[in-house]
């Protein structure tokens, strides 16, 4: 079959939830009208002896027969990526010497673990360094015999915050920017000071229903400690804000922080991205 007639699946896979958007291809490609989002689970610690991707997995893999044929994308949840930022190094040219350093960031931050685990980088500048990412080899693994399985194409795999990033970077200030995406039980912050990514948090949150603001107030946390570890912090600093999942999400007028949402009006979410459902955990909804 040709690519340019293949269906397009786009996958948001996540602790306890997948969302799925499905696109016909040909002269004139067509959005189907829903996406399908299915909560397989509360976002929580995953069970001893179990991957927190496993139901979720197991989930796509019962969807995807009818799908045979198509062409797949799947975004990854932050809960299942490690991030590093590479500081600039200008002797360092080639691929071979990029995976060497990125390879030694990963251990330096999160020590033998990174023996399981699948690196990738973002496109590397001696100048301005790069953005390192990991996954679970055996998530890795378990995608791309999924995806043969049902005879799909797999055509990438990319960690929800550098999608982010891929998709909004001209709105973002290379000069100083705070980037945050929340989503349900994580937040990750991205610290970007002349064009060079300083630093990536990537931490889970308590998510309290009974408590709107207990997200606000962990965002709101976490940017005055990577402020204290940048070294100076403005009276007001702007961190730009991607939260589709808390749409109702504000910081404080006082708190020294200037929000400006993502995304702008040039670029809409993309429909697989997630948003919040309209029925509660364990169930299944389709939306517009």
């Amino acid at each position: 079959m040709s690519l340019l007639w293949r269906d397009q699946i786009d996958v948001f896979l996540a602790p306890g939830r997948i969302d799925l958007a499905q696109s016909s291809r040909g002269f004139k490609p067509v959005k189907q009208p829903a996406v399908h989002s299915v909560m397989t689970a509360q976002v929580a610690l995953p069970e001893p002896g179990h991957a927190a991707w496993e139901k979720s997995l197991q989930q796509l893999d019962e969807i995807l027969p009818a799908r045979a044929g198509a062409g797949m994308a799947i975004t990854l949840s932050n809960h299942f990526v490690r991030y590093a930022t590479l500081t600039p190094q200008v002797e360092i040219t080639s691929p071979e010497e990029v995976m060497a350093y990125a390879d030694f960031r990963m251990r330096e931050i999160y020590g033998a673990r990174v023996d399981h685990w699948v690196i990738s980088i973002s496109s590397w500048d001696p100048v301005y360094g790069a953005i390192s990412a990991a996954i679970p080899q055996e998530l890795m693994a378990k995608i791309e015999e999924t995806s043969e399985r049902h005879a799909i194409r797999l055509n990438g795999i990319e960690p929800y915050f550098t999608a982010v990033l891929d998709r909004w970077e001209k709105q973002i200030d290379p000069k100083k920017s705070y980037v945050a995406v929340i989503e349900t039980g994580r937040l990750c912050i991205g610290v970007l000071e002349n064009n060079s990514w300083r630093n990536i948090r990537n931490q889970r949150v308590q998510h309290n229903q009974r408590n709107p603001q207990s997200v606000a107030e962990a965002l709101w946390a976490a940017l005055d400690q990577e402020a204290v570890l940048s070294g100076h912090k403005n009276t007001i600093e702007q961190v730009f804000l991607f939260a589709p999942e808390h749409p109702s999400l504000v910081l404080p007028s006082d708190c020294g922080w200037q929000t400006i949402p993502l995304p702008t009006e040039n670029k809409a979410v993309p429909g697989h991205y997630p948003k919040p459902l309209t029925e509660s955990a364990g169930g299944s909804a389709c939306r517009a």
